[in-house]
């Protein structure tokens, strides 16, 4: 039998790029950056192999290249790799969640959206029983699978590690037979009055959402008020309620009152 060296030597060649892409990948989300020139002597390659790969996983939506590196921190056109999306603001998150889920009756049927601020406040559902629960978001899917008393309905599609999440087509045609009492959700940015994210899939995932679901909730910590991207979701008066938390500046808060945005804002210090 003839061996074919060539594609031996390609496979473990794609094999070692695949791992050590991986590695990056982990590193960045550890440490939260991490340096070309570092990189290349990790690893003993050259500082184009080093770009290429973060090239790719900057297409995956694992981190964001920056000059000379790469970073997880979110811009307006990088939402944040998860991790770090979990750890932030997770005092105000909990807390904004904590006053949010007392809106749920018990035999509702509720949505949540892939947020990490709808993640915490799946963790309070077990006090809402019984419940309905629909969501995209596989971390929730996790969290709530087998629970007693919570009906989970997990929407399917193309599956997006970076997001944790099922998006597009089919994620939108699950969506569709839906109707729902609440809608649990969150965004990237609040500029103007108006709601952003870095994805166009998961924009038309969260509009499709909103329109499945007859109240509508927006879960924001005030850090997204500071924050931009890219793609218009739409305007905070197309939520019934706005809950925030007290780091929110006062004027900003009676600037979105007085456009007829119902702000609810949660007193995080005594929380």
């Amino acid at each position: 039998m003839t061996v074919n060296h060539d594609s031996v030597d390609g496979a473990a060649s794609l094999r070692d790029q695949r791992a050590r892409q991986e590695h990056i990948r982990h590193h960045v989300a550890a440490h939260g950056s991490a340096r070309i020139q570092d990189l290349v002597e990790t690893f003993g390659v050259s500082s184009m192999t080093i770009h290429r790969d973060l090239d790719v996983l900057q297409s995956q939506g694992w981190l964001r290249k920056v000059r000379g590196g790469a970073t997880a921190e979110p811009s307006a056109v990088f939402h944040g790799d998860f991790g770090h999306r979990s750890n932030a603001m997770r005092p105000a998150k909990q807390a904004i969640a904590a006053a949010a889920v007392e809106l749920i009756r018990p035999g509702q049927a509720v949505i949540l959206d892939d947020s990490t601020t709808a993640l915490s406040l799946a963790e309070l559902l077990p006090g809402r029983l019984p419940v309905t629960v629909v969501t995209n978001f596989l971390a929730t899917i996790k969290l709530l699978a087998g629970a007693p008393g919570i009906d989970l309905v997990g929407l399917g599609g193309a599956y997006y590690p970076a997001y944790d999440a099922f998006l597009g087509m089919r994620t939108l045609e699950a969506v569709q037979p839906i109707r729902a009492d609440l809608l649990f959700m969150s965004t990237t940015a609040v500029t103007d009055g108006v709601c952003y994210h870095t994805s166009t899939d998961t924009i038309q995932v969260k509009r499709a959402l909103m329109a499945a679901a007859a109240e509508r909730i927006l879960l924001v910590d005030h850090t997204k008020f500071a924050r931009r991207a890219l793609n218009e979701l739409c305007p905070l008066t197309a939520f019934d309620a706005v809950f925030v938390d007290s780091g929110l500046a006062p004027d900003v808060v009676a600037d979105l009152t007085a456009q007829g945005v119902t702000v609810r804002v949660v007193d995080t210090a005594r929380a």
